[in-house]
């Protein structure tokens, strides 16, 4: 039974007020060689992932599940099912505040959907857990600050499922490249070139199975029917609850790109240019998309690519995951992926390895070499040191936060022509080129750009310190949003 609206806000306020105790870390509690407990909140997609990892590493890093939390109750007697079936016990919440009581918990690792991840995260540093939270790390810019401090305040330690952090092939790409191996970075290039079908054209609101507690599943969002097919996954293409593409599969990459550039905050200019387009649907997020984000050393460039390369391919659903461009060219580029233009070559980063090409496409270097980025985790939760994450939280905010300000630029901007668009973004190095083969590619899945026409964003500037916009007061609103009690992200951690 459901509690009433008066109980639910009470308990709420009394879970807040728990979790904001100070706790001693994890090794002073227990002994630095004890087994670490742990729970997974949202698991019926990447969540499973995370269980299944993490159940492999029971005996060599010493760690137990003891819970697993999630708002479908199908879901949830799945995955109780799969662990008492090996003879284990865990302990079943619907509820993540009811979660965070539980006595035998040491870590979280959360994998909800994207407008969850702050408040769950911060929920479970204040309730003094370590955690492991999937990418993006926040729903918006506001919000990867807030959990930031609050791994700072609690000492806890945060890992962001970046996982291409953990690659070691990719980090001895960066360290190559930085060295100075091929002269100075021009681009550094992300591609999510990812084939996206239509989710559909429902009309209306639709009904939420019983099985879903859904006033917890929209938790910060507002409180609305679903105007989709489906709870799960589509809410990836709606910007209450996803951030796009951008958001889902392009973070890995906006994160390696930036990695390459070796920059650690948001870049000083922004701007998006992009379109949902060859098909109408429910969806909201653009399925082709440029962000440009202006750094000083070097532009980040990326790139969004949902519809497969030609027209032809749209036949048969089937076809598109085979029929994606690959770039810089199909035999030496990557469909999903970074690569590093530099004055004396390529770097081209896939899949677990990077390849390194000379200015005539001969192969002078290659890369593939990766750990677990889980026993990571576990490891710097044993040696309660930050330091020792591949991917701390600081890192899977800012890269998170670029996957937000390009958003935030689209969401601002008006369609125009294509010949306007090339002339407003003339001057950005890169920016025209990217444009070009974007066109291009729209025309060779028959979209008749003077109809369908392509959004130009806001071209907007920001103080990276501060992460604020200069001069621009709507943009600066999407930097956070309005919550929905009593699942308020706090300002004060």
């Amino acid at each position: 039974m459901k509690p009433n609206r008066r109980k639910f806000l009470k308990a709420s306020f009394l879970t807040a007020a728990s979790l904001s105790i100070p706790v001693k870390s994890w090794s002073q509690i227990r002994g630095a060689n004890e087994r670490i407990r742990v729970a997974t909140v949202g698991f019926r997609s990447r969540g499973s992932g995370h269980i299944s990892s993490i159940r492999a590493l029971e005996a060599s890093a010493n760690v137990q599940y003891t819970a697993l939390c999630d708002v479908d109750k199908k879901v949830l007697d799945k995955g109780v099912d799969s662990f008492a079936r090996a003879g284990k016990k865990v302990t079943a919440y619907t509820d993540i505040r009811r979660l965070l009581e539980h006595k035998d918990l040491d870590a979280v690792t959360i994998a909800t959907p994207n407008h969850w991840h702050a408040l769950a995260a911060i929920w479970s540093i204040q309730a003094g857990k370590d955690v492991y939270v999937e990418k993006p790390v926040s729903h918006n810019v506001w919000e990867g600050r807030q959990i930031v401090k609050a791994a700072r305040k609690y000492d806890r330690i945060v890992q962001t499922g970046t996982q291409s952090r953990s690659v070691t092939g990719i980090k001895h790409a960066v360290e190559w490249v930085q060295a100075g191996n091929l002269g100075k970075i021009k681009v550094s290039r992300g591609l999510c070139y990812k084939p996206r079908l239509s989710i559909g054209n429902v009309k209306g609101a639709q009904p939420v199975p019983s099985h879903i507690d859904y006033d917890i599943w929209c938790g910060p969002a507002p409180l609305r029917p679903p105007a989709r097919n489906g709870i799960h996954y589509n809410w990836h293409w709606i910007w209450d609850y996803g951030n796009g593409d951008l958001g889902n599969q392009g973070i890995h990459q906006m994160d390696v790109a930036r990695w390459f550039l070796g920059e650690t905050h948001l870049a000083p200019t922004v701007f998006s240019v992009g379109c949902r387009v060859g098909y109408k649907d429910n969806g909201e997020t653009p399925n082709t998309q440029i962000v440009y984000q202006g750094y000083e050393k070097a532009p980040l460039i990326f790139e969004v690519r949902g519809m497969p390369k030609n027209k032809a391919a749209h036949s048969e659903s089937g076809t598109w995951r085979k029929n994606m461009d690959r770039y810089p060219d199909p035999d030496k580029g990557a469909s999903i992926g970074v690569v590093v233009e530099c004055e004396g070559g390529n770097v081209v980063v896939s899949g677990s390895g990077a390849t390194a090409y000379d200015k005539s496409g001969k192969q002078i270097e290659k890369w593939n070499a990766k750990v677990d980025h889980f026993e990571n985790f576990l490891g710097a939760v044993r040696s309660r040191n930050a330091a020792d994450l591949n991917a701390d939280i600081w890192e899977g905010h800012v890269s998170s936060a670029l996957c937000h300000t390009g958003n935030i630029s689209y969401r601002l901007g008006a369609t125009a022509a294509p010949r306007a668009i090339k002339e407003k973004i003339k001057n950005q190095p890169g920016a025209g080129e990217s444009f070009e083969r974007m066109a291009e590619h729209l025309r060779a899945n028959e979209i008749d750009l003077t109809k369908d026409k392509i959004v130009l964003g806001e071209m907007l500037q920001i103080d990276p310190k501060v992460e604020k916009f200069l001069g621009a007061p709507e943009a600066d609103k999407l930097l956070t949003r309005d919550y929905r009690k009593p699942y308020v992200v706090p300002a004060h951690v």
